[in-house]
């Protein structure tokens, strides 16, 4: 169960509605969930499991929605770890200048509920935290705390995220997918192998 609830009896009830709680029981999931409900539960802090899942990512996907429930979903990417976890209870990234259109920003101006997705594809992981996000504009001392030195782009603010309920899904359906690097970390030894066959034979020759 979670401290910040307010009405809510489990931390999951913040995605299980009583329309969805209906819908599993016409289909046969609540008993189940109703199980995880009682015994493990969703967490709404930020354990050291879920700091370190987030420290490997490069990416995610930030949903929103205006006052008239319009939904929105930003890809956000930067360096590993540039989703930055404060406290147990906050996460925060920098907002750099991008096409200006604002949409993200708007919605949060008026209704704060906020949905993170994150995505491990080689190790098909994924991760859903939910929250409300408010952004902080002019703060030189919080901008310091989440901008990477190395990484290019002007910051323009910063966007705090208030973690309210989190949960990992299963990796069904998963495709494993591979950035550069991973793939180049995985062929070097080939190529260091091929380099040195390709020498052996020059050396022959």
């Amino acid at each position: 169960m979670s401290e910040r609830s307010g009405t809510r009896k489990y931390t999951s009830d913040i995605a299980f509605s009583a329309k969805v709680k209906e819908i599993q029981e016409r289909k046969g999931s609540r008993q189940s969930y109703g199980r995880m409900e009682q015994t493990r539960g969703w967490s709404d802090r930020v354990t050291p499991d879920l700091a370190g899942f987030l420290a490997q990512r490069d990416s995610f996907y930030l949903g929103s929605a205006s006052a008239d429930g319009q939904p929105y979903i930003q890809h956000r990417g930067g360096i590993p770890g540039f989703l930055k976890v404060l406290d147990d209870k906050t996460l925060a990234f920098a907002d750099f200048v991008g096409n200006r259109q604002y949409i993200s920003q708007g919605n949060f101006a008026e209704n704060p509920k906020a949905f993170l997705f994150l995505m491990d594809y080689p190790n098909r992981r994924r991760i859903k935290i939910w929250g409300r996000v408010r952004v902080v504009e002019n703060d030189a001392k919080l901008l310091a705390r989440v901008v990477d030195e190395d990484y290019p782009g002007r910051p323009e603010q910063v966007m705090l995220f208030d973690v309210e309920a989190w949960d990992a899904n299963c990796p069904q359906h998963i495709q494993p997918r591979f950035t550069e690097a991973e793939v180049q970390a995985a062929v070097a030894p080939l190529h260091r192998r091929i380099e040195e066959l390709e020498r052996k034979l020059a050396e022959r020759d």
